[in-house]
């Protein structure tokens, strides 16, 4: 059981990767129908609905974000892949706030585009206004992203 903290690690990189990317893939998909019921009465809003569209897919790359640290940080993109198990908790451990919160708040930030692309298409004046709330949902994302690296960060320097 050597190599168990290596893959606690690469479970953790896992998940960060995969559930902030299904929540994107969903959350995007959840947007491009509605985006898609709005141009078939009006092409002409295809530019504003297709920004509320996309804002959910950004949980996706936060994910992938953290996936690539930790992958670089225990050694797999190029060093020595050997952890020890509980470093490789540890590491676990650090990628889950980016992997629940991404894929929760990603779902969630679909509703309020959804919600939003149904504003433009009544009101297109009103898509800077529309854009907020989408927008504040995603900043329960960065903060997810933001506690994922600097606990990553943090971890090398422990003598466990």
């Amino acid at each position: 059981m050597e190599n168990l903290g290596i893959v606690f690690a690469l479970l953790g990189a896992a998940l960060a990767a995969l559930l902030a990317g299904c929540g994107s893939a969903i959350g995007v998909g959840m947007g491009g129908q509605a985006a898609a019921g709005v141009i078939t009465e009006d092409p002409s809003k295809f530019g504003k609905v297709l920004i509320l569209q996309l804002l959910p897919g950004t949980q996706g790359i936060y994910g992938l974000l953290i996936a690539f640290i930790t992958l670089s940080q225990i050694g797999v993109l190029g060093g020595s892949a050997v952890i020890s198990t509980a470093k490789g908790l540890l590491y676990l451990a650090a990628c889950l706030p980016m992997a629940i919160v991404g894929y929760t708040s990603a779902i969630r930030q679909a509703k309020a585009s959804v919600a939003s692309i149904a504003v433009v298409a009544k009101r297109p004046e009103q898509f800077g206004k529309s854009m907020i709330f989408p927008a504040m949902v995603e900043t329960y994302a960065i903060l997810a992203l933001l506690i994922s690296i600097l606990s990553i960060m943090g971890i090398n320097g422990l003598a466990v």
